[in-house]
């Protein structure tokens, strides 16, 4: 079972940045995609930003030339990089991970999961 690792997070004003990590222990294939995912109170979680083993991103439209997910192939962590933020950027941040080599979009194949990290936009 692969256990995920979040770091980062924290509170910060509109327009500004900030940076989310995922670090994976106990993954011993070879095809490791990652997600992150949000959820804003009262809302459902949402698919933000894939990295899929192959290196390719796909992003939601709402974060598109804001957010920036890469991953450490040779340590298993994805970061999420979140440059001018909004208010509604605010929200629980999840990472996920599933073993294949494109990322299916559903949040329940992903296998393992983050236990989250706030992200807090005031405006």
């Amino acid at each position: 079972q692969v256990e995920l690792v979040q770091s980062g997070g924290g509170s910060v004003e509109a327009g500004g940045s900030l940076r989310l990590s995922c670090a994976a222990s106990g993954f011993t294939g070879s095809k490791l995609c990652m997600g992150w995912f949000r959820q804003a109170p009262g809302k459902e979680r949402e698919g933000v930003a894939l990295i899929h083993s192959t290196g390719e991103t796909t992003y939601v439209d709402s974060v598109k030339g804001r957010f920036t997910i890469s991953k450490d192939n040779a340590k298993y962590t994805s970061h999420l990089e979140m440059n001018s933020l909004k208010p509604e950027d605010t929200g629980m941040y999840f990472c996920a991970a599933q073993g294949r080599l494109y990322c299916r979009t559903d949040p329940s194949e992903f296998t393992s999961w983050g236990l989250g990290t706030r992200v807090t936009v005031s405006s």
